[in-house]
C-alpha cells in the first residue's frame, strides 16, 4: 500500500497558526462581562439613593426643628435646610458660613440662600426697631443689604431679592441713624415705613 506523501504549505503561509476561542467561550465572556458592569451599576445606583435617603432624612429633621449635623458632602439642599435652621434662631454667623458654600448652579440654592439670610437679618432688623433699639438693627439692616446684593448677583431676574433690597434702603432713609455712611437719598420720600410695608416674603421652608 502507497501512503500518501505530505504536501509543503504554501510560501507564505508558514509558521504557528492563530488559535481559534469557541464561539461558546466568546459568548460566555460577554456574558460575564455585562454581568460584571450591570454589578458596578447597580451598586453606584444603590450607593447615590442611600445618599439621597440620608439628605431628605436630614432635611425633614431639620425642617421639624431638630438640630441635626450636616457634612460637607451633603447635597446642596440638605446644606440649605441646615443654614435656614440656624438663620431661624439667629445664628447667622453660623448660618453666613454655610450660605457662602452653596455651590451657584441653574438650581439657584446659593442664590435663594444668601436671599433667605437677608431675609431673616431684616426680619431680626425690624423686631429691634419696634422695640427701640436703633443701634442693633443697624448692622443687621447693613447685612441684610449685603445678602440682597450676593442673591442678585446670583440670579438677576430674583425679584423678591430687588423688592427686599428696597425696603432696607427705605429703612435707612426713614432711620439715617442706621448707616450715617450711606450715599445720599432723595429727601420726598415717606417718613414712617410701617404704612406701606405690606411683608416680607418668607423664602424657601
Amino acid at each position: 500500500m502507497i501512503s500518501a506523501t505530505r504536501q509543503a504549505p504554501p510560501a507564505g503561509r508558514a509558521g504557528p497558526s492563530r488559535r481559534r476561542w469557541p464561539r461558546g467561550h466568546v459568548l460566555s465572556a460577554i456574558c460575564w462581562s455585562l454581568l460584571g458592569l450591570a454589578l458596578v451599576v447597580c451598586a453606584v445606583c444603590s450607593g447615590m439613593l442611600l445618599l439621597t435617603l440620608r439628605d431628605n432624612r436630614l432635611i425633614a429633621g431639620l425642617s421639624a426643628g431638630r438640630d441635626l449635623p450636616v457634612e460637607e458632602s451633603a447635597a446642596p439642599q440638605a446644606r440649605f435646610a441646615r443654614a435656614h435652621f440656624l438663620m431661624t434662631r439667629d445664628r447667622f454667623e453660623e448660618a453666613q458660613i454655610l450660605v457662602d458654600r452653596l455651590p451657584p448652579g441653574r438650581n439657584g440654592v446659593a442664590a435663594m440662600g444668601q436671599y433667605d439670610l437677608a431675609n431673616a437679618r431684616l426680619r431680626a432688623a425690624l423686631s429691634q426697631l419696634e422695640a427701640g433699639r436703633i443701634d442693633a438693627a443697624g448692622p443687621l439692616v447693613r447685612l441684610a443689604k449685603d445678602g440682597y446684593r450676593r442673591s442678585l448677583a446670583l440670579d438677576p431676574g430674583l425679584w423678591d431679592a430687588k423688592y427686599n433690597l428696597d425696603v432696607a434702603m427705605r429703612l435707612i432713609r426713614d432711620f439715617p441713624q442706621i448707616d450715617r455712611m450711606s450715599e445720599e437719598e432723595p429727601p420726598d420720600l415717606p417718613v414712617r415705613l410701617w404704612s406701606d410695608l405690606p411683608g416680607l416674603p418668607r423664602g424657601l421652608p
